[in-house]
């Protein structure tokens, strides 16, 4: 176990719950600091603060885990899983079978993911020194829940950062089928879980969806980086009278194509297009009741933020644009290098621009399985605005 030491007047974040310990905050680590994994954090004059995970190539030097003089094993992450299992089955389990069961920070497990998907979850370890734990959480995760497989799909920018190439594959049980189906709210869909985007699907923003579907009836609807056709298919079931979905992906389009018909929702060729979203919105003569703009996220990094307000106030510009008068526009942001108040900045410019008059009538974000710590707060990163368009 490593042993690391702050610099004087460094410690009250962590004594107030913060998880993340940055490099320039420590003053030496003792034992292998070329290793990650766990460590005891103590502050200038050697006073035991909390225990964590070390990894040596991030800036963020040390995850906590813990306040408290506990053992980091198997026990533990299943006492923290059962906690988080608790949380979802109480307020999840009769309305969808699919939902996010570990949250990172959130969930006070940093640097790891859990998606549930009916008989499968989808791991993804995102430091070193969660990579590191890897075994205790697969043993826990098996020990707790009746499955057919955990699967790996460990990857992206974060842990490029760590030194940890991407990892994939079975970790125990069956390999995931090429598509598995999913229900959410009485509807169903189909998840490439071993290729689609995040882990398959976009967990995240299920409340969304049904609040689109209590806004749709009757209305024409345009779904913007539609992937494979969730907000589309809400729409569709509320009542809406057209919804066209754009998307760039051919694959996500075909099975969008498939989740439609999966749920008896009819949807012609001209309503399911693969096509640019930024081109479409520029380019497009017709009005909608209804606009929904849900990017990938446009800043992976800190550095992207300045290129990635340009590209947001771009899209919510052209989508104002195409509302009619009383429309509604559905706006996201997934990155959280952008903050809130960034984001509603960025959008205030495109109304301006726009020259039309805007409401915000509500805040969107996280579904309740995708916590935030209240110490944490850099894990909000799904912001969302509903506004509506006066004239």
């Amino acid at each position: 176990m490593h042993k690391v030491f702050l610099k004087k007047g460094r410690e009250r974040p962590v004594l107030n719950g913060h998880p993340w310990i940055f490099s320039g905050a420590i003053e030496r680590v003792e034992d292998d600091s070329d290793s990650a994994g766990i460590t005891d954090v103590l502050d200038s004059e050697g006073r035991w603060l909390a225990r964590g995970i070390y990894s040596p190539r991030s800036q963020i030097r040390v995850r906590l885990l813990t306040w408290q003089d506990e053992t980091i094993d198997q026990l533990f992450f299943t006492r923290r899983l059962s906690q988080a299992a608790a949380l979802r089955e109480e307020h999840l389990a009769s309305t969808c079978n699919a939902y996010r069961l570990v949250n990172g920070d959130g969930d006070f497990l940093p640097g790891l993911v859990v998606d549930r998907y009916g008989d499968f979850f989808v791991v993804q370890f995102f430091t070193a020194g969660m990579d590191s734990l890897r075994g205790l959480v697969v043993d826990s995760l098996s020990a707790l829940f009746p499955f057919r497989g955990i699967y790996e799909r460990s990857e992206g920018g974060v842990r490029e950062e760590e030194g940890l190439a991407p990892a994939s594959g079975v970790l125990q049980g069956e390999e995931p089928p090429e598509l598995t189906e999913i229900e959410e709210h009485r509807l169903k869909f189909l998840v490439d879980i071993r290729k689609g985007q995040k882990t398959g699907f976009f967990l995240d923003q299920r409340e969304n969806r049904l609040l689109l579907y209590s806004l749709a009836r009757d209305k024409t609807v345009l779904n913007c980086f539609a992937y494979t056709g969730a907000f589309a298919a809400y729409a569709l079931r509320g009542g809406a009278k057209q919804v066209i979905s754009v998307e760039s992906s051919r694959p996500a389009v075909e099975l969008a194509r498939q989740n439609f018909a999966l749920n008896g929702l009819s949807v012609s060729d001209g309503e399911l297009l693969k096509a640019d979203a930024f081109a479409h919105l520029k380019h497009c003569k017709n009005q909608f009741d209804i606009v929904i703009v849900d990017p990938p996220s446009l800043a992976l990094k800190r550095a992207d933020v300045l290129a990635a307000s340009g590209s947001y106030k771009f899209l919510n510009l052209h989508a104002l644009r195409l509302l009619k008068p009383a429309g509604l526009l559905l706006t996201f942001c997934c990155s959280q290098h952008l903050s809130l108040d960034l984001f509603q900045k960025i959008i205030f410019g495109a109304a301006v621009d726009s020259g039309r008059k805007v409401q915000l009538l509500k805040r969107l974000g996280h579904p309740l399985d995708h916590p935030v710590s209240l110490h944490h707060p850099e894990g909000e990163y799904l912001k969302g605005l509903l506004l509506n368009v006066l004239e």
